[in-house]
């Protein structure tokens, strides 16, 4: 799946004891009802490098494509979803106007119900 918005957080880098590293961001996707979204980022010893460059090149304020999946699990009778980030990219400005006003023309319609 993908989306876009502007990252509002990022949490600091959690390492595990199986020396893997994750970390949690959300976005506002500027839309009128349920508009904030949280990802996750985890990779494996192997893959330490993304985290790196996720945290040195992506800010609170930029705006963003998000390509993710949906995964969804069950663990002692509850069910867990996490929207796991595979691949981010940054909007350019021009880019970020546009679908502010996009989202500012959808939000004047209201619920069908």
């Amino acid at each position: 799946m993908k989306t876009k918005g502007e990252i509002v957080s990022i949490s600091d880098v959690e390492t595990l004891t199986n020396g893997a590293k994750k970390l949690h961001f959300q976005i506002d996707t500027k839309e009128k009802y349920d508009n904030i979204i949280s990802f996750n980022l985890y990779k494996g010893e192997e893959h330490l490098k993304h985290i790196e460059n996720f945290t040195f090149n992506t800010h609170v304020g930029d705006m963003v494509e998000v390509e993710f999946n949906i995964k969804c699990r069950e663990y002692n009778g509850k069910w867990y979803t996490n929207l796991d980030m595979w691949r981010i990219e940054k909007i350019d400005k021009a880019a970020h106007d546009e679908i502010v006003e996009t989202l500012k023309e959808q939000a004047d319609d209201d619920l069908p119900f």
